[in-house]
């Protein structure tokens, strides 16, 4: 059976290149691309994360979110180029729960929806626009570090647990089933933003392998007791974690944003 995707995601340093590859690379039928925002809301949600977390963190949200848009044009980069190559456009996604997005891929009709480092939480009657459900990236060991920065978190409790997950969406945040799994070793040295664009890779490989399995019905999943949900870091841990030699970012992920060459949307 080929299965009909929709694929979303929220563009950046450090997941464009894998979501690109699955659009690339899946034999399915991908039938919905959708962007988040990552500016909605205004300036509001900087001034929520800077008031949590203080300065330390602009530099990261640069060169995530801001580097790949403002050094080049939109409407180009991976995704962009992933997505014309199967004849689709990239749909800026505000609220996928609701308004002309939600009902846009409500007509798509997905037998599955696939989220790769995708920031808004699906409601369960968006979960179930899709026959098939859906399935998340998540560059973390599940149940360990669920939330918005867990390579930082890894990073932070210097135990060395790093690695990728493929699970079910469940409206609980990193809380589905566990469909796949393995460890990654970060490159010796990696900032936080390095090491999430390795398990985001590494991760793709194994998102494709899980799509597949589900084409073919032979899908095999396992429960994990749900661990404590882990924000984003506050001051305190910032300035401990920095202490100890944690960096988020640094300018070798400043050029691989450049490299992007551009956003789809």
């Amino acid at each position: 059976m080929t299965l009909r995707i929709a694929l979303l995601t929220l563009e950046s340093t450090a997941s464009a290149e894998a979501a690109a590859r699955v659009l690339r690379e899946t034999t399915q039928d991908v039938v919905f691309l959708g962007v988040s925002d990552p500016f909605r809301g205004g300036t509001a949600r900087t001034r929520e994360l800077f008031a949590r977390c203080g300065p330390r963190i602009l530099p990261w949200l640069f060169v995530e979110f801001a580097a790949p848009r403002l050094l080049r044009a939109r409407g180009t980069g991976p995704l962009a180029a992933a997505a014309a190559a199967r004849g689709l456009r990239a749909t800026v996604v505000p609220d996928i729960n609701e308004g002309h997005v939600h009902l846009a891929l409500e007509a798509s009709r997905p037998d599955l929806i696939v989220t790769c480092h995708f920031d808004q939480i699906l409601s369960p009657a968006t979960i179930a626009l899709a026959t098939r459900g859906g399935v998340n990236l998540h560059p973390s060991l599940l149940p360990l570090h669920r939330g918005p920065m867990p390579c930082f978190w890894a990073a932070a409790d210097g135990n060395g647990e790093f690695g990728v997950t493929v699970h079910r969406l469940v409206p609980r945040i990193d809380a589905g089933a566990i469909l796949a799994q393995r460890a990654v070793t970060p490159p010796p040295h990696a900032t936080v933003s390095a090491t999430a664009r390795a398990l985001h890779m590494a991760g793709a490989e194994m998102l494709l392998r899980v799509i597949e399995d589900i084409a073919a019905e032979r899908e095999r999943g396992r429960e994990a007791p749900t661990m404590p949900y882990r924000s984003f870091p506050d001051r305190a841990a910032l300035a401990t974690a920095a202490r100890n030699g944690v960096r988020l970012t640094g300018f070798g992920d400043l050029r691989a944003a450049r490299r992007l060459g551009g956003v789809a949307a």
